[in-house]
């Protein structure tokens, strides 16, 4: 008696858990439309997204900016030059600025700490070109480089040197002025502003 007992509830057990399997895997493959409670499987084309973010353009190394353009080149940091290549609008409302950073010389130079911004905040995150901005002379506006959440810069970090004849991609992403304005102000400090289109 006691061993069948025990044998009955194992049966019971074994079987629930195949029936929770097949509903769970059921449930795993889904159907085509991906309506049951209006979500989609990650990857799918056409999901939806809770909210607009920044696009990530190409970091260093990662095919770089359309160098074939030059908008301005601004000079200065004890010899830096950067070239600056486009200053595209992005879908959400977002302006990302592309270029070049170029060191002439034969000396390795130092990328100057006013780059990095004066906002306690992002100076944690460590070397950046978060002091960049922009200014849309006609609304009287300044626009300073994007955060993420964490308080980092959408920008290109890590530069504190530049090595004699080396040149680094670099981007820096702002909110997008009015589509009525077709030209900035890039500022970066120690360097001469140069004035941009934005297209």
């Amino acid at each position: 008696m006691v061993r069948r007992r025990a044998a009955i509830p194992r049966r019971a057990v074994e079987g629930a858990a195949a029936v929770a399997l097949a509903l769970l895997l059921t449930a795993c493959g889904g159907d085509a439309g991906g309506d049951s409670a209006g979500e989609q499987a990650p990857g799918k084309a056409g999901s939806a997204s809770s909210a607009p973010t920044p696009q990530d353009p190409p970091k260093d190394g990662g095919g770089g900016p359309d160098t074939s353009r030059t908008l301005a080149t601004l000079t200065g940091a004890g010899g830096l030059e950067l070239v600056i290549h486009t200053a595209a609008r992005d879908q959400g409302g977002f302006l990302t600025v592309t270029g070049t950073l170029k060191n002439p010389t034969s000396q390795t130079l130092e990328a100057p700490l006013e780059w990095n911004g004066e906002e306690l905040q992002v100076k944690k995150t460590g070397p950046s070109f978060a002091g960049a901005t922009l200014i849309d002379k006609v609304d009287k506006k300044r626009y300073y480089v994007l955060r993420d959440t964490e308080g980092f810069p959408l920008t290109t970090t890590g530069v504190t040197t530049v090595k004699g004849g080396e040149s680094i991609v670099m981007f820096a992403q702002f909110p997008a002025p009015p589509v009525t304005t077709t030209q900035v102000e890039f500022q970066l400090p120690k360097m001469s502003p140069a004035t941009i289109e934005i297209s």
